[in-house]
């Protein structure tokens, strides 16, 4: 989640994201974070729906989200977590951890709202160690031009935003990770709901990338 307070939004997510879950994208949360191990930083840990999928090879998630709402819904979450999960206020442009710190990050359904994908994927570069994972979820851009992505354009620069809490539809979030300098290892695109009503959020991605281990010797 991008920004600070989005009192309304932030009710809407809350009951959204329950439904959501059970449409399917628990599944992917479980997918995304399935053999992580080490230390992890959450980035826009919304609620905490992720915190129930971490395996127990985690050793602490940090959890960062600065919308105060979905951060107490989070910090109650974290305590019915399986692996040890620290919340805290802070956003994706300047997060809370050292260079290098963890060994992986965490993105899902968030990197369509930061401000600036740049400046959110170089500080997760920055706090991964190198050879450290990028493991993502998240709905993207129409993958060919016609009719979606024009219609993904039209409402990221009108309401879009507005009322979806700083969402955007038509982001090329898979270019902007590996222009952020990270290796694409895994990309799986995907239509979510599979089936049924096209709408500008059905596109998704679902992989992981790497901080490249040779940054080590620089």
């Amino acid at each position: 989640m991008a920004g600070r307070s989005h009192p309304i939004f932030a009710r809407m997510y809350e009951r959204m994201s329950v439904v959501m879950d059970r449409a399917g994208v628990a599944e992917h949360r479980q997918t995304v974070v399935a053999g992580l191990h080490g230390r992890i930083i959450e980035v826009g840990a919304g609620n905490g729906r992720m915190f129930a999928h971490y395996p127990g090879t985690v050793d602490e998630v940090l959890a960062v989200e600065p919308e105060p709402r979905l951060r107490a819904s989070a910090t109650e979450a974290a305590t019915a977590a399986g692996v040890p999960v620290r919340v805290v206020d802070g956003t994706a442009d300047a997060l809370p951890g050292a260079d290098g710190e963890f060994d992986a990050a965490v993105v899902a359904l968030v990197l369509c709202t930061v401000p600036d994908q740049a400046s959110a994927l170089a500080e997760i570069r920055r706090v991964l160690r190198p050879g450290g994972e990028l493991r993502f979820y998240e709905h993207v851009a129409a993958e060919r031009p016609g009719a979606l992505r024009r219609t993904q354009r039209i409402l990221d620069a009108t309401v879009w935003p507005w009322l979806c809490g700083g969402c955007h539809s038509g982001r090329d979030t898979a270019a902007a990770i590996a222009e952020a300098g990270f290796r694409v290892e895994e990309l799986r695109r995907f239509r979510f709901p599979d089936g049924g009503v096209l709408t500008p959020a059905t596109p998704h991605i679902l992989g992981r990338a790497t901080r490249p281990s040779e940054e080590a010797t620089r």
